[in-house]
């Protein structure tokens, strides 16, 4: 009897025994590919002086365009610079100094640190050009952040502006970071050119 049972249980044992054996033997290593993003084309670099009857002047990219702003809270002598290619845009606001300067620069600071949270860090260059008499800290910010970078820019007697280069894009910096270097230089050649002048 106990011979009938095992020759019964026999053809599942052997079957249980295939499966297992082609279980093993089809296990095959499986890598995750990295995630990839798309290539994106750039233009040549190129610039022109901007010439708009405003308090200042720079160089701005061929590729891009002037808007006022038109947010309600807007003041005379804001502006964008758009780069729709890129879903970016360099805000640019205006303030005449009268014995504020302190006030403005550290507004300006303010506005860049709010973003300290999601920042990896925030790097500081101050910028000084005295032939133009232009002087003004420059804050590169990194990370998952929707302005990665800010400036401002004064005479120290008259004028002073704020930009902030925002990208209309979710955050995120590993797809954004060969956009943000390519502003990145559009943002210093605005700085590096700036000069004051008279509204007609």
């Amino acid at each position: 009897m106990g011979r009938r049972i095992h020759r019964m249980h026999l053809p599942i044992i052997i079957i249980l025994v295939i499966m297992m054996m082609s279980m093993i033997s089809c296990k095959h290593e499986y890598t995750p590919k990295p995630i990839g993003y798309f290539r994106i084309a750039f233009p040549k670099k190129a610039y022109h002086q901007m010439n708009e009857n405003l308090p200042y002047t720079f160089k701005i990219p061929d590729y891009s365009s002037i808007s006022r702003d038109s947010d309600y809270q807007a003041k005379p002598y804001w502006i964008n610079i758009d780069v729709p290619s890129n879903k970016a845009s360099i805000h640019i606001s205006y303030k005449a100094v009268h014995g504020n300067l302190a006030k403005y620069t550290e507004e300006s600071r303010m506005l860049a640190y709010k973003h300290a949270q999601k920042a990896s860090a925030i790097d500081e260059k101050i910028y000084i050009n005295r032939a133009n008499k232009v002087y003004g800290t420059l804050y590169n910010i990194k990370g998952n952040v929707a302005s990665p970078m800010q400036f401002y820019l004064t005479d120290s007697t008259r004028h002073f502006i704020r930009g902030a280069l925002y990208i209309r894009e979710i955050p995120n910096v590993d797809s954004l970071q060969p956009v943000i270097n390519f502003l990145e230089q559009d943002v210093v050649q605005l700085v590096e050119s700036t000069k004051w002048k008279d509204v007609k």
